[in-house]
């Protein structure tokens, strides 16, 4: 099915698993800028509120946004496809699309992508089922305590690297959330703004579960090396633009 709305172009398709692709291409401009070199930008993401979203044919969600505003400022044709995470980075890591986002900074990553300036800065929080009574970074409790993430993210994959008891694979924060509130999980690893998005959509109060800090993490727009070999001026020029988007959305 395609629908138009303006400038923008929306698309969607039945993809592996019965997942919907959503692609939002940005039309918007008659002539790419000359320093950028890329004829149309193609960036992948994923269905991840309320930083990327998807209601009623619109893409949308602050991250979207911000990265839509950049690279409207740069002038720059792009297309967004939203798609599941690990697929977003594999489109990355083989050279199919030039940038997946957002997401934290690790080493696996860095191997084919380089992280612009942050688009999102967040809090990783430990949500506590509120019988359970530990710490959740206490080296006794990684061993009895069920831990959780979203499987074969960031945070999923730092349990498992550091000895946590991890005993679940949830697909997203909203099926992370029914174990941990059905007695499943005993801890959940998860951004703020992520798990209480996904807490209000179930009608659970907000202070059902304890918290503890665990880090603040800088979510970004992962560009492929090879992309940026091919246009050298770019990540600066984005970057500056995303600045200037971040602080007009303040």
């Amino acid at each position: 099915m395609i629908c138009h709305s303006g400038n923008l172009v929306f698309m969607t398709r039945k993809a592996e698993n019965n997942l919907i692709m959503i692609v939002l291409s940005g039309l918007l401009f008659l002539f790419s800028n000359t320093v950028l070199g890329a004829e149309r930008l193609l960036l992948a993401t994923q269905l991840w509120p309320p930083y990327q979203t998807y209601n009623q044919g619109v893409m949308g969600g602050i991250a979207v946004e911000r990265v839509q505003c950049a690279l409207q400022r740069m002038q720059q044709p792009y297309r967004f496809t939203m798609t599941r995470w690990d697929k977003a980075q594999l489109l990355v890591e083989s050279n199919r699309m030039d940038a997946f986002f957002t997401g934290s900074n690790n080493a696996s990553r860095n191997k084919y992508a380089v992280m612009s300036t942050p688009v999102i800065n967040e809090e990783l929080t430990w949500f506590i089922a509120p019988d359970v009574n530990l710490d959740p970074e206490d080296e006794s409790a990684k061993y009895q305590a069920r831990y959780g993430a979203k499987f074969n993210s960031t945070k999923w994959l730092y349990l498992k690297k550091n000895g946590y008891n991890v005993v679940k694979k949830p697909r997203d924060a909203d099926v992370l959330l029914q174990m941990l509130w059905q007695g499943d999980l005993d801890v959940a690893l998860e951004y703020t703004g992520v798990f209480e998005h996904s807490i209000k959509k179930l009608g659970i109060p907000m202070d059902y579960f304890r918290r503890a800090h665990h880090s603040r993490k800088d979510l970004g727009v992962h560009f492929s090396r090879q992309f940026l070999k091919q246009n050298p001026a770019f990540l600066n020029t984005f970057n500056s633009a995303l600045e200037r988007c971040k602080k007009s959305s303040l």
